[in-house]
Order: C-alpha cells, then structure tokens, then sequence
C-alpha cells in the first residue's frame, strides 16, 4: 500500500487499500471464515492464493492499519486480527457480496451467508461488527438470545453441504 494516496477522493482512497481481489478475499476469509494464521490463510482460500501474495496482502494490511499483527514468541505463529478500520470493511464486503449475487453466477452453498446478511439488513451487519469487535478487540461480549451470527452463518453454509 502507498503511503501517500494518488489524491484525496475517498473512493480512490478506498481503492488503493481494497483494489485488488487478493485484498477482498484476504478480509473474507478473515471476518466469515475466522482465520487469523498465514498458514490457515493460505490453505483455506477457496480461491488458492500464493504466498507471496497473502504475504504481501498481510504486510500491506498492517501497514495501513487494517489488520495488527500479533507477535508471537518462539514456537508460536502469529496471529492476525482486524482493527477498527478493518471491521469497518464488512459492509463494503456485503455491498460487494450483494452485488455480485445479483450479476454474477455462484453457488448456493457459497451464497447462502451473503442472502442471510442482506435479508438482515444493516442491523444484522451491525451485530456482527460488534462480534468482530469482541473477537479481535476484546470488547465486551455481545448479549442476546440465541446463537450468534457467525453460529447461524455458519449453520446456514453447513446445511448446503
């Protein structure tokens, strides 16, 4: 990531840390899949990224200020975890995920999650930042009835299985 954007409109801005589809589905696999290790990171991407290039993304993710990189003592691996800026990205996934539902073809198994998110609409997506916030950030745990989202995006993904 450039340290110094090409200029100041906020979409080219966005573009520069989001741009390429690399970028996307690292935070995909990170916010819906929970993976928060390189090695979970590079062996569970549907997509099979290289690692140089989930290095790189990663790299780039710290750098600004999407992503903290835990340092890990001898005979651990370090551990990612989503900053505030990077929580903030999950509905610029949906919007994308919604988009391309609509025009572009999936499969059901893969598009179950992203139908659940939009039939909840922006307060389902709020309630999942908030579990994000308490899954990277430590903050207090979100109380309700029932199971979480990520329990009923999950159960919904396994029941296309």
């Amino acid at each position: 990531m450039r340290n110094e954007p090409r200029s100041g409109c906020p979409i080219n801005a966005a573009v520069e840390s989001l741009g390429d589809p690399w970028s996307v589905v690292v935070l995909r696999d990170i916010i819906f899949g929970g993976r928060r290790h390189f090695r979970e990171l590079l062996s569970g991407s549907e997509e099979g990224i290289a690692s140089n290039v989930l290095s790189s993304r990663l790299k780039s993710f710290v750098a600004g200020g999407l992503l903290v990189r835990e340092e890990a003592v001898r005979g651990q691996r370090a551990r990612y975890s989503l900053t505030e800026a990077g929580i903030q990205t999950l509905p610029v996934l949906v919007a994308l995920g919604s988009w391309g539902r609509v025009n572009r073809p999936t499969t059901p198994e893969l598009t179950v999650r992203q139908q659940l998110l939009e039939d909840g609409g922006p307060e389902l997506v709020a309630e999942l930042m908030d579990e994000l916030r308490h899954l990277h950030l430590g903050a207090p745990p979100v109380t309700g009835t029932g199971p979480s989202v990520m329990q009923r995006l999950q159960e919904a993904y396994e029941s296309l299985q």
